[in-house]
């Protein structure tokens, strides 16, 4: 189904669609299954063509998942000044499975571009006004980039979009989207449209009265009025400029790896050789016909033995040649693993992360685990996407307060939240919390601020949880 076709018909403008046709070619990279590369031709001569499987080393997902790991994983901390408000916040994270679908999401927006976190509250009740009126739960939907439309935007910010979220009931697919948008006095309503597709890709839009009969939309509202000038939705998207469409306002991200598509063809080239090499390589032992069985017509060699090959009729008389002929080819494995390195080397220092960061050693894949310094190419990569991965997260737990106010709480809106990343691949954990301690010997840093960097906590959580001033030196 061509969503750009449906929005266009229905009036709303949005991107171009063949911005769509291009993150699916970063997804074919993703999957390491790219249309007319990893599936090729060879000419044979007379045999005519005979269809090849390119062998992948992966790296488009590798550097993905890599990226991922190293932006949003385990020791990234969210803390909330407000006490009950960061629990309330903790709970609902922990309910959505925001510990592993963060960093999962995190590994395909490196591939598609972009991504957003919609919370929305489930299983509420509306008023006459269409306003939620208490109750539900607060759950999170994700969204990739090939089901986000923007209808909207201003300086690379989307104001307005439509999310497409897909489901088959009764092996009938449908098409829910949900758009976000402005009502004249600058607050946002959510609208829900549900298409049923059919196998010739027709849509065909469900009047709200039958949504009843469809058990996924049977408790789904036409449109819902949040009340709230700030939307209800976060978009996260690398921060690397769009150099693809030529619309130069076009607010969607680009893949990690989408100016280094030419690298990866030539690595997976030159590993597809290498696999190669050993598979044409392999030992071989020519044997004349005479040589295989014994005078009692017994075999002298194992039949099912692909080793030995069998040769023509009375080849070696014919021919004067030996009855059996071992062949060994020589491979070509040093020329090989240092094109892949030198590949690899151009593939991480085009992606931001340096030199060296990957090295193809023995047939394997290895990645360098070594600190690196706050100079490098791979430390500036880093705090660079963190800019926009910090503003993303805190937006995202601000939306979470303000619907748990909606559904009954009283949570404080206005709080400090503050989002610290995972530093220990970028400097020596332990050795800068000892210079900590001498600066707090010295009296250059306060306890509290000790307290607060190192256990994730507000300056004024730290004071209180401060023993009696004694005149004990933190060691």
């Amino acid at each position: 189904m061509n969503i750009n076709k449906y929005l266009t018909k229905k009036g709303y403008d949005t991107i171009d669609s063949s911005f769509y046709r291009q993150i699916d070619i970063w997804h074919s990279w993703y999957v390491s299954n790219v249309r007319r590369f990893h599936r090729y031709r060879v000419f044979r001569g007379t045999g005519g063509y005979v269809w090849c499987k390119r062998r992948s080393l992966g790296m488009g997902k590798k550097v993905c998942e890599d990226i991922a790991d190293l932006l949003l994983n385990e020791k990234v901390k969210i803390t909330i000044s407000d006490e009950a408000t960061g629990r309330f916040v903790s709970d609902v994270l922990e309910s959505n499975n925001f510990s592993l679908l963060g960093n999962e999401y995190q590994e395909r927006k490196a591939y598609c571009g972009t991504v957003a976190y919609v919370p929305y509250i489930k299983n509420f009740q509306i008023n006459t006004d269409g306003y939620p009126s208490g109750g539900g739960s607060i759950r999170i939907n994700y969204v990739t980039a090939e089901n986000i439309f923007p209808l909207s935007w201003e300086n690379g910010i989307i104001n307005e979009v439509a999310f497409v979220f897909w489901t088959t009931c009764k092996n009938v697919k449908y098409a829910r989207l949900e758009f976000h948008r402005l009502n004249p006095d600058g607050t946002y309503f959510i609208e829900n449209t549900i298409l049923r597709v059919n196998k010739s890709s027709v849509e065909e839009e469900i009047p709200s009265s039958e949504w009843s009969k469809i058990r996924p939309f049977k408790d789904l509202a036409p449109r819902v009025e949040t009340g709230s000038p700030v939307p209800q939705f976060v978009i996260d998207k690398l921060n690397i400029v769009n150099n693809v469409d030529e619309d130069k306002s076009n607010p969607m991200g680009i893949a990690l790896f989408s100016n280094a598509i030419d690298i990866l063809q030539s690595i997976d080239i030159k590993y597809d050789s290498y696999s190669n090499e050993f598979d044409l390589g392999r030992k071989r032992i020519f044997v004349a016909p005479e040589m295989l069985t014994a005078e009692n017509g017994n075999p002298i060699f194992d039949p099912d033995d692909s080793v030995f090959y069998q040769l023509p009729e009375d080849y070696s008389r014919q021919f004067d040649k030996e009855p059996i002929k071992e062949s060994n080819m020589d491979l070509r494995v040093d020329e090989h693993s240092k094109a892949i390195n030198d590949e690899l080397n151009y593939l991480s220092f085009r992606l931001g992360f340096g030199t060296n960061r990957y090295r193809f050693d023995k047939g394997s894949l290895t990645t360098a685990t070594q600190v690196i310094s706050e100079n490098s190419d791979m430390f500036r990569t880093l705090k660079k996407h963190e800019i926009v991965l910090d503003a993303v997260l805190k937006n995202l737990v601000r939306i979470i307060i303000r619907l748990g106010n909606v559904i009954g709480n009283n949570l404080k809106e206005d709080c400090d939240i503050t989002i610290d990343f995972d530093d220990s691949i970028i400097e020596d954990t332990d050795a800068e919390r000892k210079s900590d301690r001498q600066e707090v010997a010295m009296g250059v840093m306060s306890r509290e601020e000790y307290r607060a960097k190192w256990y994730g906590e507000t300056i004024e959580q730290a004071k209180g949880k401060l023993p009696e001033q004694t005149s004990e030196v933190i060691m």
